[in-house]
């Protein structure tokens, strides 16, 4: 049986982010937008007019333990399940003794669901009757947008609140909670811990609260082991504690789709310093190079295009000498490209030349190609007026002829438009000269 947890307290030898799990609104530090004093979640909780949800935010900022303390203040049974090893299975058991405890008179159910947006749809549909009809209130935590992950029957039939990442005020205010905490925390470790690590620390873990608490448990457990008398605890035990700063990012998740948005828009933006910004970051947190070179490769057309030509080239020169070095050293190439693309001239004339004669060619019959623009490779077609009338075009001042190249249907029609930076825009200016 998924046996209920009320007012749960963790082992001894728990780590310190489970020991120090705040108990209740007073003991939770951030979203003050959802659980401040008069805010949304909070007055439905206090109202006991508790309604399924879906809690939707980056790793440690304190879905898992939000949702216990709504269970313990509508002294709701919680029953936890991870997605990542329960079934359908657990899920109907979970149901099943919601609903005898709910005719047994022991109060409502909350089914809290970690990292919901790895079930499937069929196990989410599992739930969905249930959710429904109230013999569960459903509280799903997810890192991914739910927009995305969570089936639409199911979201519709739940609140989405969005819990922020926590920032460093936050994530030290937590460290000194659990400093200064004798029962649960730190508060007998006999360990000063310098106000300059507490501060690295918080400003080095991606707003994660419980990779601060661990990393801090370590960095504690270190010092003592080596100090003996009076260990004190220093930048660098934080810094060897960490072994590495904490990126937050997905490669297939929400982080992974905005940081490359936010790089592409530096680069499109002529920013340099924020795209080499993005750029590191994207690298240093495993992203795959190759995904951020072929980025690159559809910006040189999209977002360069013809305002300088050479940006194509040196975009896929790029992806050629990162294919062939990797990484580490493959950051030059990529460094160099996301510097010329964000010094480079703009133009998007060439998207918007092919989306004018796209709409064209969607919209207009398909006529058939004018006669004198067919090759006549034999006699028939000659005799039929294949290419008769062609003009050559080199036979022409220029290299250049007017002549009617497309169906008479869309002739006329202007696709594209030319920019007025860089090579396109000094073409432009000598075809207007000559014109």
């Amino acid at each position: 049986m998924l046996a209920p947890e009320r007012d749960a307290v963790p082992d001894a030898g728990a780590p310190l982010a489970a020991r120090v799990r705040p108990r209740g609104f007073d003991e939770y530090v951030g979203q003050e937008h959802l659980v401040g004093d008069g805010r949304i979640l909070r007055r439905l909780v206090e109202a006991d007019n508790l309604p399924s949800m879906i809690l939707w935010g980056p790793p440690g900022t304190g879905k898992t333990t939000l949702a216990r303390i709504i269970a313990t203040r509508t002294q709701a049974a919680f029953v936890p399940v991870s997605a990542v090893s329960a079934g359908v299975a657990d899920l109907r058991k979970a149901v099943a003794d919601a609903r005898e405890r709910l005719h047994a008179g022991g109060g409502r159910t909350v089914l809290f669901i970690d990292e919901i947006h790895r079930f499937n749809k069929a196990q989410q549909d599992a739930i969905l009757p249930f959710v429904e009809d109230g013999t569960i209130t459903l509280i799903g935590a997810t890192t991914e947008n739910p927009s995305f992950e969570v089936i639409g029957p199911l979201l519709s039939r739940s609140r989405v609140f969005a819990l922020k990442q926590l920032d460093p005020a936050h994530i030290e205010r937590i460290l000194r909670s659990a400093l200064e905490d004798g029962g649960r925390g730190l508060g007998r470790s006999g360990v000063a811990v310098d106000d300059e690590a507490l501060a690295a620390l918080a400003a080095s873990v991606g707003g994660d609260a419980r990779i601060a608490l661990n990393a801090l448990e370590a960095a504690v457990l270190g010092a003592r082991a080596r100090d003996g008398g009076m260990p004190r605890v220093s930048v660098e035990d934080v810094e060897e504690a960490l072994q590495h700063r904490t990126y937050l990012y997905d490669r297939q998740g929400d982080a992974h789709y905005d940081t490359v948005s936010a790089f592409i828009k530096s680069l499109r933006g002529s920013d340099p310093d924020a795209a080499l910004y993005w750029l590191a970051r994207m690298i240093e947190a495993g992203e795959d190079p190759l995904f951020i070179v072929r980025r690159m490769v559809i910006l040189a057309s999209e977002d360069v295009g013809l305002a300088d030509p050479q940006a194509l080239v040196v975009a896929t020169a790029c992806q050629q000498a990162v294919h062939f070095i990797g990484l580490p050293e493959g950051f030059y190439a990529m460094a160099e490209t996301a510097l010329y693309l964000a010094l480079a001239p703009k133009s998007n004339s060439v998207g918007s030349a092919y989306t004018a004669a796209l709409r064209d060619v969607e919209s207009t019959r398909n006529d058939p190609v004018p006669l004198h623009l067919r090759n006549a490779v034999t006699g028939l077609m000659r005799q039929m007026g294949y290419g008769k009338g062609y003009k050559y075009a080199h036979d022409f001042p220029g290299h250049e002829v007017q002549q009617q190249h497309r169906p008479e249907g869309v002739e006329g029609h202007r696709y594209y438009r030319a920019g007025d930076l860089g090579w396109e825009g000094r073409r432009k200016r000598e075809r207007e000269q000559r014109d």
